[in-house]
């Protein structure tokens, strides 16, 4: 159990609440710790495998238990992706392979590498039961066939290695060569194929009082996914042109890899700080961690920043912060005063803290396994230019709430600075709102969870702007913004229409709630002028959803029948809308002059405009409405009796009992 006093709101990382509990390092027993990243599984080994192993993975109510025979140190071990067989490597030379299939298999099978003198660097599972080794000769590939306990070799790839690393994410390996280390060569597996990315070099800056080159080492180099783009990112510690003797700082150098083209230099990541940085990427967040300053930095390439070269340097988004402290339990000590317990304070920058990208922090010695976590709402408070963060928030996934708790914020205070940046934000909403009405229009899937592109080293997945549409606004900002007694309503009628003329600007069809939100602020105080300009230079677009609404504003504001009419006659689709207003009103001879004019007499329903004439109690109009369609039925029909399909029946008896005499 596992708990913090420290308020949430101060920070924006945090460790997750229930970490993963394994046995720690230094204690009595001889305990080994392996990590694997690609299933993000803890190994605890007691005496190599004879004292027993135990496994602890993201589902924290399993874990495995198994002896292994003392064969000698281990030096790693992982699962295969379905957890049948454990690879286990013991020495530079070969692995050993243990089945699972049906509980622990005590018969280990084992595959040396080729070549006499060959060194294994490490493995990775690339398939089900594919497995590489990475030698310093090159890579071998192999098919392990658990059935058989035997391996039988796919491929090789002759290459001299210094180095190596794997991007479980994008399933690419990168290999290191050169006298320097400097010389990277890519590698993509998928469905047991090899496929070779081209190779480039990364240009490593000589130190100023240095005659040799530093070599790249492996610390220096990472991988990671970010929106859907294989990066590779290497740590420069150099120092700074035209500062002061001895101050350096870290430059994170992003190289974007793809299947096409040469790895491109692309972005920069600039910090001011030097010493021990590890990395984290969350929602696209890239987050560096700097251990002597114990805060954390956070980029987002997609903002932008100073272009210099064709590559693009960012700055920090924010002030550098700590992730936030852990508490955790320790178990109840007996005192002589009785149980108590403990409590001690994590903190992610110690030592014996290691953070695998893109999400894993796990401390060996305290025994923890956690995942990192990202929480949005402190930015509200920490990032002053509301434009700049929307901009963020839009790019990440479960952003929304933010993005609108952000837009209540800047709408609470009702001042014209207030509209200004109310404005700019409408404005990035409806960009982004208006790409996702043109997919859906072109019928292209526009969500968080793109479709896998062949252009990319393998089935990495792009992600998409988050999209904050008429309703979610209307919901949650608008419909209690425009009802709340704090604001004026002046600022409430000037924030919506600011809406609707960023939603038209955006070229994005106003809904009608927002409309009639509008109206019915303006009808509330009084604002019939306003209406009346708003109406008459089209800041409102015609539609009959908002011509019913004008209608129903009749008894309260008598010139708005009259707007819906004019309304409803420019929309040339509303013709039966105007003569159902105009029959409800009882003005029978004004609907047959306009099914006249706008050539629907043959096509309207005699029956209904008769049953109107009928209810107004006037004989006179009566026959004038029955005579109207009799000539009507001449001209169709050459007879001016109604046909029985018109069902009017009752409306002819009806005529015969006011005009007796009239044939």
């Amino acid at each position: 159990m596992a708990k913090s006093s420290v308020e949430k709101e101060h920070f924006y990382l945090y460790l997750g609440e229930n970490p993963i509990r394994f046995e720690p390092l230094g204690g009595m027993s001889a305990v080994s710790v392996f990590f694997d990243q690609t299933n993000r599984q803890v190994f605890t080994v007691r005496s190599n495998g004879a004292g027993g192993v135990t496994v602890k993975g993201p589902d924290t109510k399993v874990s495995i238990n198994f002896r292994l025979e003392n064969r000698g140190d281990i030096i790693s071990m992982r699962f295969s992706s379905d957890m049948k067989v454990l690879a286990i490597q013991r020495s530079h030379c070969a692995l050993d392979f243990v089945n699972f299939m049906h509980g622990t298999d005590s018969l280990e099978y084992s595959q040396t590498c080729k070549g006499k003198g060959t060194k294994i660097l490490g493995s990775c599972w690339t398939g089900l039961y594919e497995i590489v080794f990475i030698t310093d000769r090159g890579i071998e590939q192999y098919q392990v066939l658990p059935d058989k306990k035997t391996v039988k070799l796919l491929k090789t790839v002759s290459l001299p290695v210094g180095w190596f690393v794997w991007s479980f994410e994008s399933s690419v390996l990168l290999l290191s060569s050169g006298a320097v280390g400097n010389s990277l060569h890519p590698f993509s597996f998928k469905l047991g194929v090899i496929t070779k990315l081209p190779k480039f070099d990364i240009d490593l800056p000589s130190q100023p009082g240095q005659h040799e080159q530093k070599s790249l080492d492996q610390r220096d180099v990472a991988a990671a996914v970010i929106y859907g783009q294989l990066y590779i990112l290497q740590f420069l510690h150099n120092q700074r042109r035209g500062s002061v003797r001895g101050s350096v700082g870290t430059d994170i150098v992003l190289f974007r890899i793809s299947k096409e083209t040469l790895a491109t230099k692309t972005d920069v990541l600039k910090l001011n700080v030097t010493g021990r940085c590890s990395l984290s990427v969350l929602d696209n967040l890239i987050i560096i961690h700097h251990h002597q300053s114990k805060s954390s930095f956070v980029f987002d390439i997609r903002l932008g920043g100073d272009i210099i070269g064709g590559v693009v340097h960012h700055r920090p988004f924010l002030d550098p912060l700590p992730v936030r402290p852990f508490r955790l339990n320790l178990p109840i000590v007996p005192t002589s005063g009785g149980a108590e317990s403990q409590e001690l304070v994590c903190e992610l920058y110690l030592q014996s803290c290691v953070i695998f990208p893109p999400d894993v922090i796990l401390d060996a010695k305290l025994g923890c396994f956690w995942y990192l976590h990202l929480q949005l709402e402190p930015l509200e408070c920490l990032v002053s230019d509301k434009c700049r963060l929307i901009d963020l928030l839009l790019l990440r996934r479960d952003s929304k709430s933010v993005i609108l708790s952000l837009c209540s914020g800047i709408l609470a205070s009702p001042k014209p600075a207030s509209l200004v940046v109310a404005a700019a934000v409408f404005n990035k909403l409806n960009r982004v709102y208006h790409s996702h009405v043109e997919a859906q229009m072109s019928d292209t899937v526009f969500n968080a969870e793109a479709v896998p592109s062949d252009t990319e080293p393998s089935g990495v997945i792009a992600q998409k702007s988050l999209v904050v549409d008429q309703s979610d606004m209307y919901t949650h900002i608008f419909s209690k913004f425009a009802q709340s007694n704090d604001v004026p309503y002046k600022f409430a009628i000037a924030v919506i229409v600011e809406y609707i003329r960023s939603l038209s600007m955006h070229h994005i069809a106003v809904q009608h709630y927002l409309y009639e939100l509008l109206i019915n602020t303006l009808v509330e105080h009084s604002c019939f002028y306003q209406l009346h300009q708003f109406l008459q230079y089209h800041v409102l677009n015609d539609s009959q959803h908002l011509a019913c609404s004008l209608l129903s504003l009749e008894t309260v504001y008598p010139p708005a029948y009259q707007l819906a009419l004019d309304m409803l006659k420019r929309l040339s689709t509303a013709a039966d809308s105007i003569v159902e207003v105009l029959l409800s009103k009882k003005q029978l001879l004004t609907a047959m002059r306009f099914i006249q004019s706008v050539g629907l007499v043959d096509q309207v329903s005699a029956r209904k405009f008769l049953d109107a004439a009928r209810a107004t109690d006037c004989p006179m109009t009566f026959f004038a409405v029955f005579r109207f369609f009799e000539q009507r039925n001449e001209r169709l029909r050459g007879n001016s009796q109604f046909i029985a399909g018109e069902h009017c029946e009752e409306y002819v008896q009806h005529f015969h009992s006011l005009f007796s005499n009239v044939t």
